[in-house]
């Protein structure tokens, strides 16, 4: 566990007994149930201590710790294993967080890691963003929404920001080319209702490339059309 807690420790985080004993637990879910559902091309302890537990903990770098421990509600899109959404929920238990995965096999896994770590107000929803974004429960209802390795900037803003209530904001967990993307990404973040607030560089312990935080505020609420019906956001991106 090394690795972790040390990474960790860099962040201003102290990971607990539980906090590792949780984590123990979600390897070892991920590990039994990869051999018949791909969940991930990282399984190795190494591999997934660094890229999937420690990189999903570097978010806190963005996120306020205190808004996710009173409380604050939270959508990761596209989650795929659960990541970065578990590992945040591990550290703050208090937060409400909804886990949004479009293939079925993944949510059935990650309906029984809830169970099996016992985490509480945590809902896990087998759909895609461009549909919550246009369903009244969803649309810009959370505080925050994050995803990592999803799509290009311009797509994931579409993805996230319908989400996002006004004064709330998203945050998209990038890697070299992220200044460009948000650049390419400027009018359609616009377009959206949101506004850059800062890319967040990061250097993790036992990462060789730099990783980046990009943080997008919802200054005013998405006009209705958006986001666009499935598939499309991928397809035609926003200019």
């Amino acid at each position: 566990m090394e690795p972790l807690i040390l990474g960790a420790r860099e962040l201003g985080l102290t990971l607990t007994d539980r906090h590792l004993t949780a984590f123990e637990r979600c390897f070892d879910s991920l590990v039994a149930w990869d051999e018949h559902v791909n969940l991930t091309a990282i399984t190795d302890w190494q591999g997934v201590l660094v890229r999937h537990f420690l990189d999903s903990l570097s978010c806190l770098r963005a996120v306020s710790q205190a808004e996710l421990s009173a409380g604050g509600r939270v959508i990761d899109v596209g989650t795929g294993a659960g990541y970065p959404g578990v590992p945040l929920k591990i550290v703050c238990p208090a937060m409400r967080l909804t886990l949004l995965e479009a293939t079925r096999k993944k949510v059935t896994f990650l309906e029984h890691l809830v169970a099996t770590l016992g985490l509480r107000d945590v809902t896990v929803i087998h759909g895609r963003s461009e549909e919550l974004g246009q369903d009244a429960l969803h649309r810009e209802q959370y505080d925050w929404a994050l995803a990592r390795a999803v799509a290009g900037m311009s797509t994931l803003a579409e993805y996230l920001l319908p989400l996002v209530r006004v004064g709330g904001a998203s945050l998209a967990q990038k890697g070299e080319d992220a200044l460009v993307e948000v650049h390419e990404a400027a009018n359609a973040i616009a377009t959206l209702g949101g506004e850059v607030r800062q890319v967040v560089p990061l250097e993790l312990r036992g990462l060789a490339e730099t990783r980046h935080l990009v943080v997008v505020d919802k200054v005013a609420p998405t006009p209705e059309r958006y986001p666009r019906r499935p598939g499309i956001p991928k397809k035609r991106p926003l200019a």
